[in-house]
């Protein structure tokens, strides 16, 4: 269960940029999230609720989940493919040599403060 140790790296990072910029509340947080990052949304956005009670600039900070595609490119072909409907296979020539190219992040979009 990573969640819990994300969530608590997030509202540690959170508590610091609220420290630094003297903000008395943080009114949300936007948090993209990858495809394939292995990230349970249902299970994290639990543990941000329990945790944000917690924080005091967090109490009543609105936690905002978005999705970043997984996407694979392909060294074979060159060309880039949706990565969970498809697998590692490349669906254009067959090749297994593959990498994913974005899918897996976890990123801090946008903070909104007072």
């Amino acid at each position: 269960m990573h969640e819990m140790g994300i969530v608590l790296h997030l509202a540690k990072t959170l508590d610091e940029t609220a420290e630094e910029e003297n903000l008395t509340k943080i009114g949300s947080v936007t948090l993209q999230v990858g495809e394939v990052s292995g990230i349970m949304t249902d299970l994290f956005t639990d543990c941000w609720n329990y945790f944000r009670g917690r924080h005091k600039a967090l109490t009543e900070c609105e936690l905002i989940l978005e999705t970043i595609p997984a996407v694979t490119y392909c060294e074979g072909c060159g060309k880039t493919y949706p990565t969970v409907p498809q697998g590692r296979q490349c669906p254009h020539c067959g090749s297994w040599e593959t990498w994913l190219k974005q899918g897996n992040e976890c990123i801090i979009k946008e903070i909104e403060a007072e």
